[in-house]
């Protein structure tokens, strides 16, 4: 992972201590040393008062976390670990007066954490870049302040990598609150994107633009991370360690890295988010969410919506990808916690407690069809300077311990006590159960619990009078009386595409009579499909990604409480927008439909085409080819307004025009 030896003692994904490999080949290196675990948490003051305390309690709490992460070979470079809190003006405001800005009224003023490459003359042309963007949004650059460090504090490793840190300041002449906020995001997201242009204009010669990196860009939050160790945080930046830095709420984690090496750029909290836990349908939620750029709108937006694309990158860790759609969500108008309801929804199908809040499940159904869930990151606290919280997923994995005394502080975190806290002050402990959330409003005084956070989302829209008057339900269909096939041609057909007596009697036969899946034992001592000289199944040659750490794969027949099999056809609406036609969608049950569930939904009012999956077989074909087609033809079919398609086997492959 980063280099540090397998065989010294230290804790497993299941807070198990591991003594490590004494001998012999126990696993992959991803199996045995990249386990997930985590520490996150936030501390708060409902009143809204702002304290060096709190700070120091929060960076307390984090150092208890220490266990949560891990450490390099040389006993200091962490995985990471970081803290959000509200901008320490008090802290900040003698420095602007030195710069002759003693007047610039702080709700008008951005403040941005930005890593730097290490050579000067680099970070000087990144200071460029992050300027230009500036001041092309009409915000004027006060000045950049270097970050008070100390480097000795640091592993071998991580002060090899330790970028520049500097704080740029940025004014508005008349931009305040929520509208500044997306303005300084516009900026960040432009000055990424000319960063880009710049690397693939001289590939050879911006290698020092990867190192450029923005932790936050806010009028409201700062974000203090780095490849540190938790008890390092408070000693390497300074600032924290001041008694001018005063904030009314902190949000902190302690990484463990698994599917990415650490870098200084991973470490969290994000922009908006800090997680533990692993998003074990990243690809898909990436590929997903490339695919619904080119429908994104909004009008806050106008004509810059395309400079803040691409939202997600395949090559950024899930708590990045995950941050940044949550942030497009957030700078759009949702606030974090709606985002969190859409991306990451609860189990609502067989949820008890939901029946007394039919508007929620409501919220959630309306969704479905839009945004697929991000499945996996367990505990995920949140703050966008004027509400900070955390909500657990819907299998609820990871433990979220909280408490709240007389005078409404409220501390949060994957371990309890982390802060100590005096028993007699306590009025509240608790812990949130899967797919529940908890709230400080910091605006209003209000420390807000699971249904009264989620009921204010839910009741903004009429989302189930949407449903009921756009959506279409598949309904169940009786299978057949008569066969399809003679036995001799379902013979042919099984052999010819590769099904074997054992697949027909001892799988698809035990999963038709019991409606389960069929367990037997069985080696399988057969090669590879893609190293095999033997014709095999299509989907041999594929195998599941799951997590790299201990997350199973799940049945979604034997866990039906949490997970489903339902899904919906149609077109998709627009991410960014709430419509009552974006309802307008063909609900099925499960994604196994029988002959005349299929005729149901090529009769269901949907536009439909069918396209034949079937193609000539000579000496210049080849599969390829053929899928190329296939693409291109339903590109045409959906460019002609189809809203479903069926590929089909039995079709005859008919001409639809090239694009």
């Amino acid at each position: 992972m980063d280099g540090r030896d397998v065989n010294q003692v230290g804790l497993n994904g299941q807070g198990i201590v591991s003594q490590g490999i004494d001998a012999g080949f126990a696993g992959q290196r991803w199996l045995i040393e990249e386990r997930d675990a985590c520490g996150v948490g936030f501390i708060a003051d409902q009143q809204g008062r702002e304290s060096h305390k709190l700070i120091a309690e929060a960076l307390s709490a984090l150092t208890c976390l220490e266990h949560r992460g891990a450490c390099s070979a040389d006993q200091e470079s962490g995985d990471g670990a970081g803290m959000m809190t509200a901008i320490p003006w008090a802290l900040l405001a003698p420095w602007l007066s030195q710069q002759g800005f003693a007047d610039a009224p702080h709700e008008r003023v951005g403040v941005g954490m930005v890593f730097l490459p290490q050579d000067q003359a680099a970070a000087t042309s990144a200071r460029h870049h992050l300027q230009t963007a500036a001041t092309t949004a009409g915000l004027t650059v006060l000045g950049w302040r270097p970050v008070p460090v100390c480097p000795e504090v640091l592993g071998v490793q991580a002060r090899d990598n330790q970028p520049q840190i500097e704080q740029v300041f940025l004014k508005s002449d008349a931009l305040v609150g929520d509208v500044l906020e997306r303005r300084l995001y516009l900026v960040r997201k432009r000055a990424e994107r000319m960063v880009r242009e710049a690397i693939a204009a001289t590939p050879e010669g911006a290698e020092w633009l990867q190192e450029f990196y923005i932790c936050s860009l806010s009028c409201r939050t700062l974000v203090y991370k780095g490849m540190v160790r938790s008890a390092v945080l408070g000693e390497f930046y300074t600032d924290l360690s001041h008694p001018d830095y005063t904030s009314a709420f902190a949000v902190y984690h302690r990484r463990f890295s698994t599917n990415t090496l650490p870098k200084w750029p991973l470490a969290q909290p994000m922009r908006l988010v800090g997680h533990n836990g692993e998003i074990n349908t990243l690809l898909g939620n990436i590929n997903w969410m490339m695919a619904r750029e080119a429908d994104l709108s909004h009008p806050d937006w106008d004509d810059c919506l395309a400079e803040l694309k691409p939202t997600v990158n395949a090559q950024n860790s899930d708590s990045a990808n995950l941050d940044n759609v949550m942030e497009l969500l957030v700078q759009s108008g949702c606030s974090p916690l709606e985002a969190l309801m859409i991306m990451v929804p609860e189990a609502y199908q067989n949820q008890p407690d939901l029946v007394a809040y039919p508007e929620i499940t409501d919220f959630y159904e309306y969704y479905s069809g839009i945004q697929e869930p991000w499945d996996g990151p367990a505990l995920l606290v949140f703050s966008d300077g004027k509400r900070v919280g955390a909500a657990l997923d819907r299998n609820g994995l990871r433990p979220a311990r909280y408490s709240i005394t007389k005078d409404g502080y409220i501390v949060v975190a994957s371990e309890a006590g982390v802060v100590a806290l005096p028993e007699a002050e306590i009025v509240e402990k608790g812990r949130l159960g899967p797919g529940q959330a908890i709230a400080v409003d910091l605006e209003r005084h209000e420390i807000l619990k699971n249904w009264e956070l989620k009921q204010r989302i839910a009741k903004a829209q009429p989302y189930g009078e949407w449903l009921n008057t756009y959506r279409v339900t598949l309904e169940e269909q009786p299978f057949a009386e008569t066969d399809l096939m003679e036995p001799a041609s379902l013979l042919r057909q099984q052999v010819a595409f590769g099904y074997t007596t054992e697949d027909v009697e001892m799988i698809i036969e035990e999963m038709a009579s019991q409606g389960k899946e069929p367990t037997f034992c069985m080696g399988d001592d057969i090669p590879l499909a893609v190293l095999s000289h033997k014709p095999r199944l299509l989907y041999d040659y594929f195998k599941q990604r799951f997590a790299q750490v201990t997350n199973p794969p799940i049945d979604p027949l034997r866990e039906s409480l949490v997970m489903s099999l339902s899904l919906q056809l149609g077109e998709r609406g627009n991410l960014l927008a709430e419509k009552p036609e974006y309802a307008r969608l063909l609900k099925l049950d499960s994604p196994i439909l029988n002959e005349p569930e299929l005729e149901v939904v090529r009769q269901s009012g949907f536009a439909t085409a069918n396209l034949s999956t079937l193609f000539a077989i000579d000496k210049t074909a080849s599969l390829h080819h053929a899928v190329e087609q296939l693409c291109q033809q339903a590109t045409a079919a959906v460019q002609a307004g189809q809203k479903i398609l069926v590929l089909s086997d039995r079709s005859t492959p008919r001409e639809i025009p090239r694009l």
